[in-house]
């Protein structure tokens, strides 16, 4: 029965369910929930950094259940998406529920969306990468799929890292930073690929170019069945969307840098420069991914089965109480440069 908790993941998009069919005051129940109710329940229920003994990994690696629960997020993300197509462009609305239905949305793309196909992405199976980008679609981020295994994985804790905050950068400046690095690196990455492998820029193998293909096809297929009004929700939607993963990237990163040797390379990654989160709801919720440290220490690894390690830095409250926090820069500067070690600060 305990290998069901990760059911609470389907809470966040159950609620947008009541919101869009609800509406009125109710299409705010999604954010109300997921940066409310989940903190405060983060602050109640107990840290638990146990891990699993090997006859446990082992068992819990030949239960397909783990997968499942991954791939019920694909007609769950998108039946929400439809369902709030439909409703705005069919219901008068008031602006309130208009923005509350594109900010709930925009939660689900986020969290069951990007987030979980950042988990297929690492998977070894071509079906499941295939899953895991058709998640990035309604966000604009497929390009994600590209900067995030052959760049992040790379460059992680140091400068040349788009997705590395740097210590006392605001969240809000690095969503600006880390969104347009992130995607002009896709772009080099990709045609870095493309040389090694001697095709040419308008190649098929080119999937940078699939990328744009399907995301503006995706917009225009929403405007033609939908309209103007839908188009906007279809946008807005999907820019909560990475922006909440952006978020994500700044807590997890924040100013923990690598040092250079005396050679000049970075030190290798180690477990201590990447923040951890032991609280068992957003441990949940966000499928371990709060357990960051092991996920970059093996990438293939399955969330399932990822390890708590005791050198890594720990927050002092989950991830989702930590987006929170982050909105507001003084108090998350006051809260965590304390806990940034001065080796690992630079200018």
């Amino acid at each position: 029965m305990k290998d069901l908790k990760y059911l609470a993941a389907f809470s966040i998009p159950l609620v947008c369910f009541f919101s869009l069919y609800f509406k009125g005051y109710w299409v705010w129940a999604t954010p109300i929930f997921g940066f409310v109710c989940i903190p405060i329940l983060e602050l109640i229920f107990p840290v638990d950094s146990q891990n699993l003994k090997p006859i446990e990994v082992d068992t819990k690696l030949k239960q397909k259940l783990f997968d499942w629960l991954l791939y019920l997020n694909l007609p769950i993300v998108y039946g929400l998406v439809i369902y709030g197509l439909f409703t705005v462009s069919n219901t008068a609305l008031e602006t309130y529920e208009f923005v509350g239905i594109i900010i709930s949305v925009g939660i689900v793309l986020g969290v069951n969306g990007i987030n979980v196909a950042h988990e297929l992405g690492h998977r070894q199976t071509t079906n499941e990468r295939f899953l895991g980008k058709a998640l990035l679609l309604p966000s604009f981020y497929m390009h994600f799929y590209i900067e995030h295994n052959f760049g992040h994985h790379l460059h992680a804790a140091t400068p040349e890292d788009p997705a590395t905050a740097r210590y006392n950068q605001s969240v809000y400046a690095f969503w600006f930073t880390s969104t347009l690095r992130q995607y002009f690196n896709a772009w080099k990455i990709q045609l870095k690929l493309l040389k090694n492998n001697k095709k040419h820029f308008f190649s098929t193998k080119n999937d940078m170019f699939w990328y744009v293909f399907f995301q503006i096809s995706y917009l225009i297929a929403v405007f033609y069945l939908f309209e103007t009004r839908a188009l906007l929700f279809a946008l807005l939607a999907g820019i909560i969307g990475f922006v909440l993963l952006e978020t994500v990237n700044y807590i997890e990163h924040y100013g923990l840098m690598r040092l250079k040797t005396k050679s000049g390379r970075y030190e290798r990654v180690k477990e201590i420069h990447f923040w951890n989160s032991n609280h068992v709801i957003g441990r949940i919720v966000l499928y371990e991914l709060t357990r960051h440290s092991d996920h970059h220490y093996k990438t293939t690894k399955k969330y399932q089965i990822l390890d708590c390690h005791d050198d890594s830095p720990q927050m002092p409250y989950g991830y989702p109480t930590s987006m929170v926090l982050a909105m507001i820069p003084p108090l998350w500067f006051a809260i965590m440069n304390k806990r940034v070690p001065k080796t690992m600060i630079t200018d």
